[in-house]
Order: C-alpha cells, then sequence, then structure tokens
C-alpha cells in the first residue's frame, strides 16, 4: 500500500514538472518578481554607419510585447549616393522577424518569446560613403495592467472604481506613447529636412563663387585680348 502511494506521489511529481515545462518561457503575472522585468522601454538615438558597414543591436522584450522599430536616413556622406538601408530585425532563435530596404521605414510586431530581438542596419548599397541614421525602437505590453486586474479580480481584493480609474489611466498612457512615436517620427523628419536645406546651402555657396571667379577671370581675358587688338609696335612706321 505505501510502495502504491509513493508510486502515485512520484507520477504526480512528474505530471506537474511536464505542466511548469509546457507554459510559456516568460514567468506569469502570480510569480514573485516577474513584474520587475515587463514594462515599456524605448530609445531612440542616431549612429552612423559606415561605407558597406553593419550595425546590430539587441533589445529585450518578454513575449505578448508589441514590439517596433522606426528608423529614417538624414543625410549621407563621402561618395554615398543612395539613401537606402537595409534593415532587419530577428527573433531570439534567429527567425526573420521583418525587414526593410528604404531610407525610411517602419517594422512592427507581436513578440511571441522571452529574449533578445536583433536589429541590424547595413549600409550595403554605397561602397565608399557613410549614412547617418535615427532609430526609434522599443516595445509596449498594452495587456498588462489588464492581466493584474484580472488577478486582482480573483483574489477579490480591488475596488471597482479604482479598477476604472485604472483603465482609464491605462488608456491614456497607450495613447500618449503612440503620440509620443508621431512626435519622433516628425522630429526625424525635421531633422532629415535641415540637413538637406544645410546641404543645399553649401551647394549654391559653392557653386556662386565658382560662377563669380569665372566671371571676373572671363572679364580679364576678354580686357587682354581687346588691350592685345590696340596694341601699337613701335618699330614699324605710322602711315
Amino acid at each position: 500500500m505505501l510502495t502504491a502511494a509513493m508510486l502515485l506521489n512520484a507520477l504526480l511529481i512528474v505530471l506537474s514538472s511536464h505542466c511548469a515545462w509546457a507554459r510559456k518561457s516568460e514567468p506569469s503575472l502570480g510569480e514573485g518578481g516577474a513584474g520587475l522585468f515587463r514594462g515599456s522601454d524605448k530609445y531612440d538615438f542616431a549612429i552612423v554607419v559606415p561605407a558597406a558597414g553593419m550595425e546590430c543591436f539587441w533589445h529585450f522584450a518578454h513575449q505578448s510585447g508589441s514590439f517596433y522599430l522606426t528608423y529614417m536616413v538624414q543625410w549621407v556622406t563621402g561618395m554615398a549616393n543612395d539613401p537606402r538601408l537595409f534593415v532587419t530585425v530577428s527573433s531570439p532563435q534567429g527567425s526573420l522577424m521583418g525587414s526593410k530596404n528604404e531610407a525610411v521605414g517602419q517594422i512592427h510586431f507581436q513578440t511571441e518569446m522571452t529574449g533578445f530581438y536583433r536589429m541590424c542596419l547595413g549600409n550595403h548599397n554605397n561602397r565608399f560613403g557613410g549614412i547617418r541614421v535615427f532609430l526609434n525602437f522599443g516595445v509596449i505590453y498594452e495587456g498588462f495592467e489588464e492581466s493584474k486586474r484580472q488577478m486582482q479580480e480573483e483574489d477579490k481584493v480591488f475596488n471597482s472604481t479604482v479598477a476604472g480609474i485604472e483603465e482609464s489611466v491605462q488608456r491614456l498612457q497607450n495613447q500618449i506613447f503612440h503620440v509620443w512615436r508621431h512626435y519622433n517620427f516628425a522630429r526625424m523628419r525635421k531633422g532629415k529636412d535641415h540637413h538637406l536645406l544645410l546641404s543645399n546651402l553649401n551647394y549654391v555657396n559653392w557653386w556662386s563663387a565658382t560662377q563669380s571667379l569665372l566671371i571676373v577671370l572671363s572679364g580679364y581675358l576678354q580686357l587682354l585680348v581687346l588691350k592685345r587688338l590696340f596694341h601699337r609696335d613701335s618699330s614699324r612706321p605710322r602711315c
């Protein structure tokens, strides 16, 4: 009888461990410390990708999040004449989640696993010039407060009025976050236009100086030619 009970306990332990391994890779909200690693992380900065080079970044994200990447090429250097940038985003397992080969692009998807997502920027279209690109990427978990509220509902420790206020605040935070994304995109475009205006101003100044120099030089040459036409040789007698 004791042996049968021990076998039954061992079987229950094996089944429970199998169920634990069958869960998603991310810890559940009820486990201690799970909320410390979950949040809306976002970054924005500019970087110069060298000629025929590649720059890669890794960003940690939990599953059930909304991952986004927005980029814009602001200007090119050297002998570069192609503003396109080859951008790829890969999952922690190495599968391709999205790719773009444009000067301006956006990549967004729902994360299905927890881990480090890799973003690579390849300047393969230019062999003799670098590219300056502005990046804005991050991850947002829109369902976090809802799951937390459901857990509190199961424990019967929350107030309906407070829950409504939390829902409104969460909705407002999500709307502010999307407004912030659109603002960053507008700031990227403003930076690109600023560098384009500076480049055009430099181009106009150089061409104006060159044309002025050519006008002065041509006037001087014309004066020399006219002067030679009226030049009189003193050794020859006058008519």
